[in-house]
């Protein structure tokens, strides 16, 4: 998503001014999913909406993504010069969630051609994945995310209605939003004058992560899990949520290099 802004003035933002920018982005972006909704009192969870539109939790946790991003993305004003025809990427599924047939190979550099899925590739996995060549869905911060966001949803479908407090409701959004943020941050991708996105937005994923692991806290004495279930729940978070952590020190990382 390299999109020119009319607020860069020549300047580099870092995460800090990508964040306040952020922050208003996502309050139009809620007040355009409210003024857009066919339930706009709310009473219908929205993951509940897109399950039952969607095959399956896979695909519901996708739709979801996508939906993030094309609200946000309405308060991203682009350079019709600089975007061309990359508007029509947000429609293919491929983009948002992995590559088409004639992606990577084809666009890549000759460099990465001759490796497999030896050890050799596995050492240069991080160096690629901050690159713009390299596939959301080989990002393992986002990978985790899914894994984590499809069984919160395939649980959620079992937690009787009258259960469904504003904490469980709750819980979820933040399970869903997780992946979704990370994603955000993605497209952005990791050339020096957008890095500040991702970081910013996968901060907000770090938020998320938190924020869901204390309400999961709160709703064990609601007795919705069995034992073995709640401990895998909270180990899968936890771990998540320090991925990210490493994740975004990481990105800061980049962020720094490319100043120098």
């Amino acid at each position: 998503m390299h999109q020119h802004f009319d607020g860069f003035d020549d300047e580099q933002w870092d995460e800090f001014k990508w964040e306040a920018h952020l922050n208003e982005v996502e309050k139009k972006s809620e007040q355009l999913r409210k003024f857009i909704a066919s339930d706009p009192k709310g009473n219908i969870p929205r993951w509940l909406t897109l399950l039952q539109e969607s095959q399956n939790e896979d695909d519901a946790f996708e739709a979801y993504v996508e939906e993030e991003l094309l609200m946000d993305e309405a308060y991203f004003p682009e350079d019709e010069d600089d975007w061309d025809d990359e508007d029509d990427d947000w429609d293919d599924e491929d983009f948002l969630f992995g590559l088409n047939e004639d992606g990577f190979m084809d666009q890549a550099d000759d460099d990465f051609d001759e490796f497999d899925e030896g050890e050799e590739w596995k050492s240069l996995s991080d160096q690629y994945m901050y690159t713009d060549y390299g596939s959301l869905e080989d990002l393992d911060a986002f990978y985790e995310a899914k894994e984590f966001a499809v069984d919160i949803l395939k649980w959620a479908e079992t937690v009787p209605v009258k259960q469904q407090s504003k904490d469980f409701q709750e819980f979820v959004d933040e399970s869903l939003k997780i992946g979704a943020k990370l994603a955000g941050g993605h497209s952005f991708g990791f050339e020096p004058e957008y890095i500040g996105a991702n970081i910013a937005y996968s901060k907000k994923a770090l938020a998320s992560a938190n924020h869901a692991l204390e309400l999961l806290q709160s709703l064990k004495k609601k007795s919705l899990f069995v034992k073995k279930e709640y401990l895998e729940f909270h180990s899968v978070l936890f771990e998540l949520r320090n991925d990210i952590g490493i994740y975004i020190q990481e990105l800061r990382d980049q962020f720094r290099l490319g100043l120098e």
